[in-house]
């Protein structure tokens, strides 16, 4: 076992020449940083010698480069405190109730009481009763009713 060949295709197969070709070759419909920089590139290589880019202009397009690259590390920032465990367990105990679609295409309200969070592949998910709902499928939580039920998951059809 120590003496075989390994093969950086079995490790790395996500960065073969011909995979790294097709991502660059792929539109993107958003713009980024790395756009906005290849952008501000080629207008520094292409401008005119005799009025070359006032310092103000250059002053103002790196300023909006740093504005995007804030907000973008701010947007991410924000999808992390979302999925946060402990954001996510204050739900635990909560009356919520959510949209299910059976086997057979019939669309249910349901409802019950969160027992649990659970979390699989970076998706949340809350345990009610025997259901497993993902957080983002919620339609509402409230404070459980005084006659409320434990964590069922009854269902209440539409």
């Amino acid at each position: 076992m120590a003496n075989e060949a390994v093969g950086t295709t079995n490790i790395w197969p996500y960065y073969s020449a011909q995979n790294v070709q097709k991502a660059a070759r792929t539109p993107t419909k958003e713009l980024g940083k790395d756009e906005f920089l290849q952008i501000l590139i080629a207008q520094l290589r292409n401008q005119d010698p005799m009025q070359p880019l006032e310092d103000k202009e250059f002053i103002s397009q790196m300023a909006q480069f740093s504005s995007l690259e804030q907000t973008a590390n701010m947007a991410s920032e924000l999808k992390s405190l979302r999925q946060s465990a402990g954001i996510a367990s204050g739900i635990i105990g909560m009356q919520v109730s959510w949209i299910a679609t059976s086997n057979t295409g019939t669309v249910e309200a349901k409802n019950g009481i969160v027992d649990s969070i659970v979390m699989r592949d970076g998706i949340q998910y809350a345990k009610i009763g025997q259901s497993e709902v993902k957080i983002d499928e919620l339609t509402s939580i409230a404070l459980p009713s005084v006659s409320g039920g434990s964590g069922s998951g009854v269902a209440a059809s539409e």
